[in-house]
């Protein structure tokens, strides 16, 4: 049965492509949750008057891998100190947060942070926030880095470096990894 972990860590194209790649995910949605107008644009969302974080929802297979695993990884491949930012993208709509569905998954949000915590030396900013409602972002921004993130120079500086750190960081979790082992 599919689980779902929504997680926003900056752009959603740069973690859709991280997430995208790892065993034991089944889909992967870039969304906008945290907000409080319904069914934002990009453009709203991207002038950050919409509360709205750019955020993924990915859904997995709990026989596969944890909600922690993934918490991890998470973790792993974005910059959990910075606040509402990540590299040059600035504003709420580019924090990182993490909204559980279920009482579960915010006890195991917090020792996430824990563990992350004891790999940085700068506080993690990371916030937990209600699982509210989400919208889906639209079609152009569902599967990115497949399509024209490759061709986009943004997504060629920041993504693949992330991907390079799943692959090496979490070895037996990529499917990338593990097809070239």
């Amino acid at each position: 049965m599919t689980e779902y972990a929504t997680l926003a860590g900056g752009c959603f194209w740069c973690t859709e492509a991280v997430f995208q790649d790892v065993i034991g995910v089944e889909s992967v949605e870039s969304i906008y949750i945290g907000g409080t107008v319904p069914n934002p644009t990009y453009k709203q969302v991207c002038g950050g008057d919409t509360g709205h974080a750019e955020a993924i929802r990915v859904g997995f297979d709990p026989q596969q891998i944890s909600y922690g695993e993934l918490l991890d990884i998470f973790f792993a491949t974005h910059d959990p100190t910075q606040l509402n930012r990540q590299g040059n993208d600035v504003g709420t709509q580019y924090r990182s947060a993490i909204f559980p569905e279920t009482v579960m998954q915010e006890e195991q949000a917090n020792q996430a942070i824990a563990r992350a915590q004891a790999d940085h030396d700068k506080p993690i900013v990371t916030t937990i926030e209600q699982a509210d409602e989400y919208y889906p972002a639209e079609d152009y921004h569902q599967d990115y880095w497949d399509g024209e993130g490759q061709r986009n120079p943004y997504c060629l500086a920041v993504i693949p470096p992330k991907l390079q750190k799943l692959r090496k960081s979490f070895a037996a979790r990529s499917k990338a990894a593990t097809v070239s082992a």
